[in-house]
């Protein structure tokens, strides 16, 4: 059903720029739950979730953890509200906002972004709502590794090679940021 709203809406509001069925569930919906297991305790901020990725197939996999995602562009939140609804998933928030003007009043476990910026510029906006003990996971292709070495001296973090379904092997990573 996601996928079916993500096809219908593209055609009205460019969401998306892929267009191929096939396409999407590899680079949109299993890049998406690769994640799954990198996620920490039960509050998650997906920031740049755009379409709803990795978000929405994050809160479908995890029904036990509550998931905020969070975009500027109004029309990308009115159609994660939307598919949301139609999927059922009470443990879904959305909200409308830029991401460093954003100011819950807490901090949450997870914070996740996928394709969004780079990881400097993710901590500048974002590592804010990074909790005590919690992570922040940057979604990354190949081409991430100078990003590594701006990176803010309260930081620590690892690598890992995510293995997409149907996208090239080690094209993908997940970079684990903690705080020191």
């Amino acid at each position: 059903m996601l996928l079916d709203e993500l096809e219908r809406w593209n055609r009205k509001v460019n969401l998306t720029a892929i267009r191929d069925r096939g396409e999407m569930i590899s680079a949109h919906l299993l890049d998406s739950l690769v994640a799954a297991p990198l996620l920490q305790g039960t509050k998650v901020l997906d920031i740049g979730t755009g379409a709803g990725f990795p978000g929405l197939p994050l809160a479908v996999a995890r029904p036990d953890v509550e998931f905020e995602l969070l975009d500027s562009n109004n029309k990308k939140i009115q159609f994660v509200q939307h598919t949301a609804g139609l999927l059922g998933l009470d443990n879904v928030r959305t909200v409308w906002s830029r991401t460093e003007n954003y100011a819950p009043g807490y901090r949450f476990d997870t914070v996740i972004a996928r394709a969004l910026a780079t990881v400097p510029k993710l901590l500048q906006i974002a590592g804010q709502h990074v909790g005590e003990d919690g992570v922040f996971i940057a979604l990354k292709g190949r081409e991430f590794a100078d990003e590594l070495e701006g990176l803010a001296s309260g930081w620590e973090y690892k690598v890992t090679t995510l293995d997409v379904p149907g996208l090239e092997p080690g094209s993908r990573h997940a970079v684990l940021l903690k705080k020191k």
